[in-house]
């Protein structure tokens, strides 16, 4: 029998940055609430598994519902999902890693829960983007998140540049990401197209053991040996 909407409840757990990073960057709350649930809406299953078993979910997996909600995933997925939580009552909606619905396709299911009139409840956790923003030293009163760049050399150096003339202009911090295996390139291509004085923060494997946050002019960059391949990294330009 399904639920009345308002009972219906759709709750954003967010998942630690790394399998190195501690539980201790989640809150209580939502270790608590974790063991409650029997139905998690997921971007990878297998890795949702393990976070759950290391965030001490007890319940077996034989008897709980894990459902892949990803960037792939259709309309008629998402409104099955609805159906789903309208009938189980209450879920979980798991990122990768960090918060869900920043960055994250799971905003999608959020917009959905939503405009079916259910509750939608939030946790505090870490997010690699904001952890880096607060570190940064850069304007956190306007700032912008793009994603990825473009892949495409030409393309990023183009884009490069307009996001210096908007911080030039407005101040406003630009955060981006890029695929862990690509970082050097993006990184050698900020080092040739910005300006010697634009402040660049490099955000390095945050929450993990050898997180660091580091903010220099590219001409500081230029004259310091720096290998970001395969880390996980958020970029900002102040």
């Amino acid at each position: 029998m399904n639920q009345t909407p308002h009972s219906v409840e759709l709750h954003l757990l967010p998942v630690t940055l790394g399998e190195e990073a501690p539980t201790n960057t989640l809150c209580a709350q939502e270790l608590e609430v974790i063991q409650s649930l029997s139905l998690f809406f997921v971007e990878n299953e297998r890795s949702a598994r393990r976070f759950l078993r290391k965030a001490g979910y007890t319940a077996s997996f034989d008897e709980t519902e894990i459902v892949r909600i990803d960037k792939d995933s259709k309309a008629s997925d998402i409104k099955e999902a609805m159906a789903t939580l309208s009938r189980k009552g209450k879920a979980g909606l798991l990122s990768e890693a960090g918060c869900p619905g920043i960055a994250d396709p799971g905003s999608e299911l959020v917009q959905a829960a939503h405009r079916q009139g259910f509750t939608v409840i939030p946790y505090p956790g870490p997010s690699s983007i904001f952890l880096t923003l607060m570190a940064s030293g850069m304007n956190g009163q306007q700032f912008r998140f793009h994603g990825y760049l473009p892949i495409d050399g030409v393309e990023r150096s183009k884009r490069i540049r307009q996001l210096e003339e908007e911080v030039q202009k407005t101040g406003c911090t630009q955060l981006f990401i890029e695929t862990p295996y690509r970082n050097n390139a993006l990184l050698n291509d900020l080092l040739k197209v910005c300006r010697d004085q634009t402040r660049l923060c490099i955000g390095v494997n945050l929450t993990l053991p050898n997180a660091s946050v580091q903010t220099r002019s590219i001409q500081q960059w230029r004259n310091k040996s720096t290998d970001l391949h395969k880390q996980l990294v958020v970029f900002a330009l102040g």
